[in-house]
């Protein structure tokens, strides 16, 4: 009786600790996954706070990789998003997703006699928001090749992925100091000049804390499209911004407008803008000249001599699909391989596309890599790989 009497006791210590000791509860809050948090947040008044306070100090990035095929009727990111989820250690507030055309909307063969069913991109795209949290914004593409880093660790190899299911969902909790938002404009048909008012609803303009734009053009085949994509991106041609990505096959998810139905014949241009004073940004061109390994790592050098801290901060790697292994004569994963080789610790991400946005540019306070002459940068490009680092600001 005597012994049962002291696990009473201990047990009885235990519990008020947990329910009194704000500090205990916070460390012990602090291992768990952010689903599991916010489910203890139910508890208690006092677990809430505790909750609420770890996560505000979560603001790191995360990131959801998938790499293997998945069955015909699920997107491999659509069934990697649904596992880890429930492992990360943030919040989502802004979402950038990116898989591969082929296999998010295309035809899968079938097992023996049963159909290949056709992924419809829209039923993709609603899975993989309804698995994040409500209010958070969202911008998913499509692209005919992804570059992505597995999970588990910033410093893992980066993968060129040009054939087969791949994609990428990039978390970004809420940071202090930082704005991130999603933006969109159609081509309308009636009005031949864009309505640059537009741009300030956007937070492009008149916006001097705006660092990164990270610019994605759909239907760049249409008539006109290269006129439009032009249109947004002269005025965004400042020496203070880096504008850096390409030419998608489509954009499946813009939540923060709820506007899926796209005209099928529209074309236009999507994006996320990177705001706050404690960001820093550099990107560099690789042009069609940059052919092997030797001007790969050159083009590395040049983007390393911008000093940009690598912790907290993210890579990105904007493609023409002509590059890759027939580039470089069957050299695979060249240009990953060339930016781990520089930075060992920052995760790499991007795509292969039909056109590629941007120039050699570093912005670090008031430094720029390579002072813009008075005629403007040229930053529409065929052939070439655009890459770009993004730092989110030193995190607690």
């Amino acid at each position: 009786a005597m012994e049962s009497a002291g696990a009473v006791e201990s047990a009885a210590k235990g519990g008020y600790v947990l329910a009194n000791l704000a500090e205990v509860v916070e460390r012990v809050l602090g291992f768990l996954p952010t689903k599991a948090l916010l489910r203890a947040a139910c508890v208690c008044r006092l677990w809430r706070e505790c909750a609420r306070r770890t996560l505000r100090t979560r603001q790191r990035i995360a990131w959801v990789s998938a790499l293997e095929p998945g069955p015909a009727e699920n997107h491999a990111l659509v069934r990697a998003l649904a596992r880890e989820l429930e492992k990360v250690h943030v919040l989502p507030q802004t979402v950038l997703y990116i898989a591969d055309a082929e296999t998010f909307s295309g035809h899968e063969e079938g097992h023996e006699q049963k159909k290949a069913r056709k992924r419809n991109s829209k039923e993709t795209a609603l899975a993989l928001e309804k698995l994040l949290p409500k209010r958070c914004q969202v911008l998913g593409l499509v692209t005919p090749g992804i570059v992505v880093t597995p999970m588990g660790s910033s410093s893992n190899q980066p993968q060129e992925i040009e054939e087969g299911e791949a994609g990428f969902a990039l978390l970004f909790p809420k940071i202090d100091g930082v704005k991130i938002h999603t933006f969109h404009f159609s081509k309308d048909v009636k009005n031949r000049v864009f309505d640059e008012s537009k741009f300030a609803e956007a937070g492009l303009k008149n916006n001097p804390d705006l660092r990164v734009v990270l610019l994605f053009g759909y239907n760049s085949w249409k008539t006109g499209a290269t006129r439009f994509l032009h249109q947004i991106v002269n005025p965004l041609n400042e020496k203070s911004i880096i504008l850096a990505g390409g030419q998608v096959e489509s954009f499946t998810s813009l939540t923060s407008e709820n506007n899926h139905a796209q005209p099928g014949d529209a074309c236009g241009v999507v994006g996320l803008a990177f705001s706050g004073p404690q960001i820093q940004s550099a990107t560099v061109l690789l042009d069609q000249d940059v052919a092997d390994e030797k001007t790969a790592e050159a083009a590395m050098q040049r983007l390393k001599a911008a000093n940009i801290p690598e912790h907290n901060t993210i890579g990105f790697m904007f493609a023409c699909v002509g590059r890759g292994y027939r580039h470089y004569k069957t050299k695979k994963n060249m240009e990953a391989d060339a930016f781990r080789k520089f930075f060992p610790n920052v995760p790499l991400f991007g795509f292969f596309g039909h056109g590629e946005i941007g120039c050699d540019r570093i912005v670090t306070g008031n430094f720029v890599l390579r002072e813009c002459n008075d005629i403007k940068d040229d930053l529409l490009h065929g052939y070439t790989t655009v890459m770009t680092l993004i730092h989110l600001g030193s995190t607690k």
